[in-house]
């Protein structure tokens, strides 16, 4: 199955998906550098931890913001533009952060870096599945997503080998280094072949989302229940180990390194498995699945079965997210892709950008007790997507050609 995908390709559409998967990567390193080092600020600027937390809430909040932007501006001038703008933008906003002399800056600084941030999913994902074949969209969507832990594991390797000596700010600096990826995208990425020149885009974003609001709205319920998922399970996870089990730095940096693991293989498993069993049945297989891992990974003591559920309940999401860009981009509007995708997805961002906030607050008020927190936050947006996506809408395999596209499935 995956050789059958990957026959075929040209140079540029290898290009496009490596830059794509790239600039995921790097975009979800620069998020999760400041996840690790939330007790460290807290500490230098005498705040607590869920004062900090609200750092990640608004780099979240604003990422709608950013999607409807850099989105918009893709459909008007392109996918390839628009994107090294968007690389080049959060990670110069990502390096800033570390010089922040107070919290009220970092806070601002994370904020505007949400908006940069936004941008990047939306008008990357769109841009790959207008160019690769439409037998291999399954197995690149597993792969694109597998970019987000990628970027995760980058990060935890970069806590683990640097942190002693850098520091957080120096953390944060290392944000700067996906700028470089806008020189590759400069060489070696065409635009997309679904897109052209458009001549009605006024009102034309707001006036997509009128026509097909059914879809949209599912669309922002089912990202809003994703997210929800993603970052419930791994936003808190390094403090849960830092604070409540008071694991060494070393042992921290381990778990995180497997969990991500499990995250890249579930992502290309599931992905390239929705080619076969359909969008809908693979989302709904792998949440369900992750119902069964809860208590291992939440609830155990020891570092081993800690980082045995961690890699299990990261097979689960990650592959359950692995189907995501090859199903929000099938069924949206072929009008709007560059937007409506990305839109959609951040908004779902936004509605769940209270995650992290909401498991230190409810820790903190269960005399620090992480268990609890992220067994229910998982556990509810498990089976809250398994229902939506059980009962949604699939249209694997449309054609995303610029003429002649079946317009995305409605209600």
């Amino acid at each position: 199955m995956r050789i059958e995908a990957l026959s075929g390709w040209t140079k540029p559409q290898r290009n496009v998906v490596i830059a794509a998967y790239l600039g995921w990567t790097l975009d979800a390193f620069d998020f999760f550098l400041l996840v690790f080092v939330l007790k460290d600020i807290a500490a230098e600027f005498n705040v607590s931890i869920e004062t900090v937390a609200w750092a990640t809430f608004l780099t979240l909040a604003l990422r709608p913001l950013g999607a409807f932007i850099f989105g918009r501006a893709a459909d008007r001038f392109g996918r390839r533009p628009v994107l090294m703008i968007d690389i080049l933008l959060y990670s110069v906003l990502a390096f800033a952060s570390g010089f922040s002399p107070n919290i009220t800056v970092l806070l601002v600084a994370r904020a505007l870096f949400g908006v940069a941030m936004g941008g990047e999913w939306g008008v990357g994902a769109s841009l790959v599945m207008e160019t690769i074949p439409a037998k291999a969209r399954g197995f690149v969507s597993g792969l694109l997503q597998c970019g987000y832990p990628t970027g995760y594991l980058f990060g935890s390797l970069v806590y683990a080998a640097l942190f002693p000596t850098i520091g957080w700010r120096g953390m944060l600096m290392a944000g700067i280094v996906p700028a470089l990826l806008v020189v590759y995208i400069r060489r070696n990425v065409p635009e997309s072949p679904g897109w052209k020149v458009p001549h009605d885009l006024a009102g034309r974003t707001i006036n997509v989302i009128k026509k097909h609001w059914a879809l949209a709205l599912y669309a922002i319920v089912l990202m809003t229940a994703f997210n929800f998922f993603s970052h419930g399970t791994q936003d808190a996870y390094p403090t849960f180990l830092r604070v409540q089990q008071k694991f060494d730095h070393f042992t921290v940096s381990t778990i995180l390194i497997v969990l991500n693991l499990g995250a890249l293989a579930g992502g290309l498993t599931f992905g390239a498995l929705s080619e076969r069993l359909g969008r809908r049945r693979t989302i709904v297989t792998a949440t369900l699945l992750s119902l069964l891992v809860l208590p291992l990974w939440a609830f155990s003591q020891t570092p081993l079965w800690l980082g045995v559920g961690a890699f299990m309940m990261q097979f689960m999401v990650q592959g359950a997210w692995g189907v995501i860009p090859a199903h929000l981009n099938e069924i949206s509007p072929r009008e709007a892709r560059g937007t409506f995708p990305g839109f959609t997805y951040q908004l779902g961002n936004l509605f769940a950008a209270i995650n992290l906030p909401l498991q230190t607050g409810l820790a903190a008020s269960w005399g620090g007790d992480y268990s609890w927190a992220l067994m229910l936050v998982a556990a509810a947006a498990a089976i809250t997507i398994a229902l939506l996506a059980g009962f949604g809408v699939e249209a694997k395999g449309i054609d995303m050609g610029a003429v002649k596209t079946p317009a995305a499935p409605t209600f």
